[in-house]
């Protein structure tokens, strides 16, 4: 039987660091919580990444609300995408019962219930910090990886937005570009100027371009696309010293995967560009935490996937740590999961042979242990206990301990709404990203170039006796194909892409 002595002594020099550090419990031997061993994370190693998984009910949500409230006690703000909609408790303190003054005991860790600062966002239209981006700053080629456009459609997507930087004409929303593309297939004008400085372009390519963004907009991006649009750097902030918790509840992304997928790409490419390089700081600037992450995989192509394992590999540099949540290891990628520095392991449960298969590969990626039966332990561990290796300041794995994590001191509850109208009314956020900007734009300059022409052209039109055919345009809108491919895009599934190196950032 190992020697609790030896693994008080091992464990202890294993998880003292040097410098700053999160405690998330404390070590277990056997049944014993000891107090002897505290279960830390240096600070300078969590833009290493990292992974909380386990079975449903077996504790993640709260692991990740003390996972959050001790970055923010060190100042560190984080970005939850809250997609089960019950993280938002964190902004009220909690309440001490029977189950926390036990668990406390056990630790000898002081309980303090309290708040921490939290910013409620949204991409659709809840209450909270409206996020928004322009047209112009996702560029062609992000924004034909969000269309699901193919390689004639983004060269032509790449010279729609040539053409509109050269003539002067801003692209902030989806009218913007509708328009545009409206003005280059059926206005003669419009038509020539293109050919003659850039090519003769397709129709039907030009109207497929149109039918991906009105699936776009049936999901809901006409309120993402515009002015003004949103910071990354609005989600550093401090209040008091503690790190803002920033909460994007996305509850309906299964319906809306698109919008979903385009919001993500906007947000890892802006903080891709925008934030300089850290080196080694200390500690990260910002933490993402990514729940139910099988949700971006399951419809990735392996292109795709090489893509966001190259995000997760260069991120850390500006100094942001990316955290993904799910049921088991398997649903993360190999050459992801690999990436991961940080692993928490909530119980899995073998109930059928695929079930313990998926255990099998889960003990694989931890360090061998003469402390644990893993394979049998990870079955049986209690709701709040865990399986935790990660990181030391050298960059060495520390030793698999299973852990008692703390309790959070915030709420385990989701806020009510007279709660969320009291937080969003008081948000200095809420009131700058809250009314959208129209200011004059390509739909507007194009509208008055295209009326001033059938001005011009008015008395010649009234001679003609034969009726013209509506326009690319005028067709694709109204068109059946229109209004329904939507849902074969959602039946399908969004491609989630994370690839944004070779990208031109704000302009």
């Amino acid at each position: 039987m190992p020697d609790k002595a030896k693994f008080i002594q091992e464990l202890s020099a294993r998880y003292t660091p040097k410098g700053d550090f999160i405690t998330l419990g404390k070590g277990m031997f056997g049944a014993e919580v000891v107090t002897e061993v505290d279960v830390t994370i240096p600070l300078k190693t969590l833009n290493r990444h990292g992974l909380i998984a386990g079975a449903t009910g077996t504790g993640k949500t709260k692991t990740l609300q003390v996972f959050a409230e001790q970055l923010s006690h060190k100042g560190i703000p984080s970005l939850v995408l809250d997609i089960k909609g019950d993280f938002s408790g964190i902004a009220e303190p909690g309440a001490q019962n029977p189950i926390i003054t036990e668990r406390y005991a056990k630790t000898k860790f002081p309980y303090e219930a309290q708040a921490f600062p939290v910013e409620l966002m949204t991409i659709s239209g809840e209450k909270g910090v409206k996020l928004r981006a322009t047209v112009t700053e996702f560029g062609p080629l992000l924004l034909s990886k969000i269309l699901d456009l193919n390689d004639t459609q983004q060269s032509i997507m790449s010279i729609v937005f040539k053409y509109c930087d050269d003539k002067g004409l801003p692209l902030i929303d989806l009218d913007d570009l509708k328009k545009v593309l409206q003005y280059v297939t059926d206005n003669p004008q419009g038509k020539a100027e293109l050919s003659n400085n850039y090519g003769s372009i397709s129709t039907a390519s030009l109207g497929a371009i149109l039918r991906s963004i009105v699936a776009l907009e049936q999901q809901g991006a006409t309120s993402f696309f515009g002015e003004p649009s949103f910071d990354v750097k609005d989600l550093l902030m401090q209040r008091d010293g503690k790190g803002v918790v920033n909460i994007l509840r996305v509850a309906d992304i299964q319906s809306k995967p698109q919008l979903f997928s385009t919001f993500m790409l906007s947000l890892f490419a802006e903080i891709y560009m925008t934030f300089p390089e850290e080196g080694d700081s200390g500690k990260p600037k910002l933490v993402l935490f990514i729940d139910e992450a099988h949700l971006i995989f399951n419809e990735a192509s392996k292109t795709l996937l090489s893509q966001i394992e190259t995000m997760v590999k260069l991120i850390r540099s500006k100094g942001v740590g990316i955290y993904f949540v799910t049921q088991i290891p398997g649903d993360i990628p190999e050459n992801v999961l690999s990436q991961l520095g940080l692993k928490i392991q909530h119980a899995l449960r073998g109930f059928t042979a695929k079930d313990r298969k998926e255990i099998s590969k889960a003990v694989e990626n931890y360090p061998v242990t003469d402390y644990y039966k893993a394979t049998e332990l990870i079955q049986n561990m209690g709701i709040g206990e865990a399986f935790i290796t990660a990181l030391d300041e050298k960059g060495i794995p520390t030793p698999l301990v299973q852990t008692y994590l703390l309790s959070p001191e915030s709420r385990m509850d989701i806020l009510n709404d007279a709660e969320v109208a009291d937080l969003t009314g008081r948000s200095a956020l809420v009131a700058k990203y809250e009314n959208p900007v129209n200011k004059d734009s390509a739909y507007e300059m194009l509208t008055t170039r295209m009326e001033q022409a059938v001005q011009k052209a008015a008395p010649t039109q009234k001679t003609r006796t034969v009726k013209e055919e509506p326009g690319v345009f005028e067709s694709v809108m109204k068109s059946r194909a229109g209004r329904t491919f939507t849902t074969t895009l959602a039946r399908e599934g969004a491609k989630f892409v994370l690839g944004m190196l070779g990208l031109g950032g704000r302009k």
